[in-house]
């Protein structure tokens, strides 16, 4: 952050904004959620396609992700943000223009454009605001990501009432005034505003790459796989997975989805709340152990059992209902949504001055996730024809993540005790009984001489010594 005063105005200007942004950003981006069950019908999809038409935005948000915010970085996030907009939105009504497969999947790529503005949002945000302050103002930002739920929830109605093409038509448009709103009650940011006053110029390209060679990146990487790349990836695929499964109509299958999109999103904030205040490791553990029980049950498929009992066969159903359902994806998304906070808590506080770079490749494999997944989704369905192998999946990803978390963790902890570590004894909760003053506990008693012959050691006390060891190993 620049060492020059901000006035708070501005500063809720930019984060406020900057929000709204990507709320539109994000509701754009999920758009192919809702437009994509109409489109697989009209033009008989497999699922496996159907996966690949509503991940490709995906795709494209997450493989731009990078150099947005390295270019955030260089040249300032305001300009880079609204030109990220606009593009965005003029993709969006290219899209009804498409007429096959094909160009469907073009349409997609532009739109996907949309989802480049996270890396552009973080690197914008956090250079108004001091390292205490940033795990709040950027999981406060991060809640955009409710724009799946805005989609969910109205684009169904839209589409059932006016088609699909109204629906890119109304989304389109809002983006593209909602980037000119941000244009013109925004400032550019306190660092870009300093490095003009001074006439320095950006880094170059290679300096802003340096911090990817450090494998802890690529860890936290691996976490925003899941928390993010996961949700986006359940966010696509909900109200597909509602109506094959219970059989649902798609506004109602909407609706549903919208209860796991809110809690995903909304919570968001509040995760960054609880990373500043318990520590992002802390948040990052409650999210993984959380989801590992969570997608476990998931994935369990509707299962009859028979028992032989007493009186005959007895035979129950396991299956997980609509409500339970709800309610195991509501608690799956609100704790995914305080581990994406907490994912990128640490990069302001590792990499103050490459938050675009490592926030930009963080958030690329993340959005990676939101591509690979839906057609890891399909394909799993396409192969086992179990609808719950898209939560088996998923229940892999966090048990993996949690391991590598935890190993790396304890590495840490053994470098920072140094040669401490070595000094413990074997076993540590016992390091008092080595202390001076319990030292004649731990050398024990012995006998100095035994001589049972003799008539006077026997009567003092060989005695009392014999009958002691006599009734001792009775017992053996």
């Amino acid at each position: 952050m620049a060492t020059t005063p901000v006035s708070k105005s501005d500063q809720s200007a930019a984060l406020w904004m900057s929000t709204f942004a990507f709320t539109v950003c994000f509701a754009v981006w999920t758009l192919f959620a809702i437009i994509g069950v109409q489109l697989k019908k009209d033009l008989g999809l497999s699922e496996t396609q159907f996966g690949l038409l509503i991940g490709t935005p995906i795709l494209t948000g997450s493989l731009i992700r990078l150099m947005l915010g390295i270019w955030a970085d260089q040249y300032g996030g305001r300009v880079v943000y609204f030109w990220t907009m606009v593009t965005a939105a003029l993709a969006t009504f290219l899209l009804t223009y498409a007429y096959d497969y094909t160009t469907f999947l073009l349409a997609a790529l532009g739109v996907g454009i949309a989802g480049g503005s996270f890396s552009v949002g973080i690197a914008y945000v956090s250079k108004w605001y001091p390292k205490g302050k940033q795990g709040t103002a950027l999981g406060i930002f991060g809640a955009g990501n409710v724009g799946a739920a805005v989609t969910k929830f109205f684009a169904p109605t839209v589409m059932v009432g006016y088609g699909w093409k109204m629906v890119a038509y109304v989304w389109g448009a809002g983006l593209l005034a909602t980037a000119l709103i941000f244009l013109f009650t925004t400032k550019d940011d306190p660092d870009l505003a300093e490095r003009r006053a001074k006439g320095l110029k950006p880094e170059p390209l290679s300096a802003m790459m340096e911090p990817l060679k450090n494998i802890q990146v690529w860890r936290f990487a691996l976490y925003y796989f899941f928390v993010f790349g996961g949700f986006v990836a359940l966010a696509l695929w909900l109200p597909r997975y509602l109506m094959g499964v219970y059989g649902l109509d798609i506004k109602t299958a909407g609706m549903i989805g919208a209860v796991y999109s809110i809690p995903a999103s909304l919570f968001r904030a509040y995760g960054g709340i609880l990373s500043d205040k318990y520590g992002a490791r802390r948040v990052m553990y409650w999210t993984f152990m959380v989801s590992v029980a969570a997608t476990f049950i998931l994935s369990y498929p509707p299962t009859d059992y028979t028992v032989q009992g007493v009186s005959g066969p007895m035979t129950f159903r396991l299956a997980t209902g609509v409500g339970s359902f709800m309610v195991l994806t509501f608690v799956l998304g609100f704790f995914m949504s305080l581990g994406k906070a907490a994912v990128y808590k640490h990069i302001p506080v590792y990499y103050p001055d490459r938050v675009g770079a490592v926030g930009g490749v963080v958030g690329l494999v993340g959005g990676l996730g939101g591509f690979v997944l839906p057609l890891a989704f399909g394909w799993l369905l396409d192969q086992t024809g179990i609808w719950q192998s898209c939560f088996m999946l998923l229940f892999a990803i966090v048990a993996g993540s949690l391991v590598w978390m935890h190993m790396a963790v304890r590495h840490m902890e053994q470098e920072a005790a140094g040669p401490a570590l070595a000094k413990l004894p074997e076993l540590p909760e016992m390091q008092p009984i080595h202390e001076a003053k319990h030292e004649g506990a731990l050398s024990g008693h012995t006998i100095a001489e035994w001589k049972p012959e003799d008539a006077a050691f026997w009567e003092g006390e060989g005695r009392a010594i014999a009958r002691r060891n006599l009734w001792l190993s009775i017992p053996a």
